[in-house]
């Protein structure tokens, strides 16, 4: 699939004014209240009564004939820095330029390209419009951003039948091949011996279960590992899911390919960094294969856990993936999962939570995602919680009974994977957009990759995007 990018700079881009709404409305009432736009848009919105309001816009005639745009922005200063990004979907085919920049011009730049993206696997794309690259932004740097970004969305879009364990494998070993990544895969018997709840969870499915290793310049001294859920389809199991919570499992390897996309990004721009990426990867299906309530295995870490329920699957292929990641006990250790529906009700699904008992990370990971507005919010590892995970006949149950404090309780369950003393985030991710925002089209969704990048360009060594 094509990779965003910017237009070429030519005689033919058609002219865009960002413009303050309430500003170009006092403008409208007092001419000249406004410097900068055309005297002749300014005169044409008076003559037509037009309402400025934010994402509102409008085509005049500049004085050589050619066409112009004004686009209406949000004045507030807190106000979404991708809404020039709506301009992807509301002008039609050719090349933009903007005549003055917006106040946050690298995310605006960015937003345009991410509201540009469209899913066409299965239907021919249209053509779209094109913006030219403001000036004094690092073009190179806001195209591959969006690539990785994109790279994320295909595979979260594209549905279960197209994309199961071998190809979500596929898809990491071409990523590791772009890079000069080593890659390795754990499968059969070997995960079976080494990593036994991943096969626990993936047994049940003729698509055979797996685990994905990527190392990236694994002989610098800072190493960092990312981990990323890989549940190619959630049927829930033999506590099999509702029609209404099945829809959309196709994205319940989003946590993957988020991760995915973070590490593209990193090494896109070779970051003074040793990384490794896990990616457990099953479907979690029904069949008389498949692990059931009551059941109870082993994990890598030698803790015994019981299933409370088999739709609570994620968690377990993480813990094996984590105690793995702790091995090397890395600087920075993060992983994104589609985790719990509980997130979503606690924060709707463009806020995801995130948890970490490390202050100093959790204050960059807040920093960083205002910062390139890749907005995540942190909920906390309470630890009176953590009694509701004891198991009756195993050291843990994967979920307890009640319900309450879902995410919490899923973070938790994790922690108990991880060493004390690593620094180690989890995103609790949805992984989708549900309706269309600037910059964020319908479906499949990236979140929290860029923030990642963002923070670990700052801990190991690029300044991150402004």
């Amino acid at each position: 699939m094509p990779k965003p990018k910017f237009a070429e700079a030519s005689e033919k881009c058609v002219p865009v004014w960002l413009a303050g709404a309430k500003k170009l409305a006092a403008s409208l009432k007092e001419p000249g209240s406004i410097s900068g736009l055309p005297a002749e848009a300014l005169r044409f919105a008076a003559a037509m009564s037009f309402d400025p309001k934010p994402g509102r816009h409008f085509w005049f005639t500049q004085q050589d004939g050619a066409p112009g745009v004004i686009f209406c922005l949000d004045d507030d200063p807190a106000a979404d820095p991708f809404q020039p990004g709506a301009l992807a979907t509301l002008l039609p085919a050719g090349a933009y330029r903007w005549m003055n920049n917006p106040e946050k011009p690298e995310l605006a730049a960015l937003a345009f390209l991410l509201g540009s993206h469209s899913f066409t696997r299965y239907k021919a794309p249209r053509s779209r419009a094109a913006l030219v690259a403001p000036k004094n932004v690092d073009a190179a740097a806001i195209e591959s951003i969006a690539s990785c970004v994109a790279f994320a969305r295909d595979l979260i879009d594209t549905p279960a039948n197209d994309l199961g364990p071998d190809e979500l494998e596929a898809a990491a070993l071409g990523l590791a091949a772009e890079f000069g990544a080593k890659a390795k895969v754990f499968r059969g018997k070997t995960l079976a011996r080494d990593f036994p709840l991943i096969h626990a969870v993936g047994k049940g499915s003729p698509r055979e279960p797996r685990l994905v290793e990527l190392r990236w310049n694994p002989k610098r001294a800072r190493k960092m590992t990312l981990v990323g859920k890989g549940v190619c389809f959630d049927s829930g199991g033999l506590d099999i899911k509702p029609d209404s919570a099945m829809g959309l499992m196709k994205k319940d390897m989003g946590g993957a390919a988020t991760a995915l996309a973070a590490a593209a990004m990193i090494m896109a721009a070779d970051l003074d960094v040793a990384l490794r990426l896990l990616i457990p990867i099953v479907e979690n299906s029904v069949s008389g294969e498949a692990f059931r309530p009551g059941d109870v295995y082993p994990s890598r870490k030698g803790l015994t856990v019981e299933i409370g329920n088999t739709d609570a699957e994620g968690r377990l292929i993480l813990a094996d993936a984590l105690a793995l990641a702790d091995d090397e006990k890395p600087e920075l250790l993060i992983d994104f999962a589609t985790l719990t529906g509980a997130a979503r009700v606690a924060l709707g699904p463009d806020l995801p939570p995130f948890y970490t008992d490390d202050d100093a990370l959790a204050e960059a990971i807040s920093r960083h995602g205002f910062a390139v507005n890749d907005p995540v919010w942190r909920l906390p590892l309470w630890k009176p919680y953590a009694a509701k995970l004891d198991g009756k006949t195993a050291d843990l149950n994967n979920a307890p009974a009640g319900g309450m404090a879902g995410s919490i309780t899923a973070a938790l369950f994790l922690r108990r994977f991880v060493s004390p003393g690593v620094s180690w985030a989890h995103f609790d991710i949805y992984g989708w957009t549900p309706t269309a925002r600037p910059g964020r089209p319908e479906g499949g969704e990236a979140q929290a990759a860029r923030l990642v990048f963002s923070l670990a360009s700052e801990k190991f060594g690029r300044a991150k995007l402004r």
